[in-house]
C-alpha cells in the first residue's frame, strides 16, 4: 500500500471513530485547539495572578500537547504509527488531569476553572480512549 494510500485509510478510520462521538476529524482537532487556548490563559492566569510558574510550565506543555500529538496522528506513515501518536496525546490527556488535581488541590485555580477544564480533557481523554481500542481491534482483524 502507498503511503497516500496508508493516509487516505487512517483518515477513513479516525472518521468512523469520531463519528460516534458525532464528531468530524476537523471538530476534534477544533476541541483540542480551543482547550489548549483555555490551557494558554489559565498559564497567563497563573502566572499573572498567582505567581505560580512551574505548575503553570507543566499543565500548559501536557495541556498543548494533546491536540499537537492527534494532528501528527492525523498525518502517520502508518496504522502503527498512528497508534502511537494517540497514545501520546492520551498520556498527554491524563497529565493534564493529573496537574489539574495538583492546581486544584493547592488552591491555585477555583471549582469553576476545575470543573470546566476537568470536563473539557476528561472528553477528550475519553474520544483518544476509543479511538486507540478501535483501531487496535481493527490491526487485528486485518491481520
Amino acid at each position: 500500500m502507498t503511503s497516500m494510500g496508508i493516509k487516505s485509510c487512517i483518515l477513513e478510520f479516525i472518521y468512523y471513530v469520531l463519528k460516534l462521538f458525532v464528531m468530524t476529524e476537523k471538530e476534534f482537532l477544533d476541541r483540542c485547539i480551543s482547550f489548549s487556548i483555555k490551557i494558554n490563559k489559565l498559564r497567563k492566569y497563573l502566572r499573572e495572578k498567582q505567581h505560580e510558574y512551574n505548575n503553570s510550565d507543566q499543565i500548559q506543555r501536557s495541556g498543548t500537547s494533546i491536540g499537537a500529538n492527534y494532528s501528527e496522528a492525523c498525518n502517520a506513515e502508518s496504522k502503527a504509527d498512528f497508534i502511537h501518536k494517540l497514545g501520546v496525546a492520551q498520556k498527554e490527556a491524563y497529565e493534564t488531569i493529573y496537574w489539574l488535581r495538583v492546581l486544584y488541590g493547592s488552591e491555585l485555580i477555583t471549582q469553576e476553572q476545575y470543573d470546566n477544564l476537568m470536563a473539557d480533557v476528561e472528553t477528550i481523554h475519553k474520544i483518544l480512549s476509543a479511538s486507540i481500542k478501535t483501531a487496535k481491534e481493527q490491526s487485528i482483524k486485518s491481520i
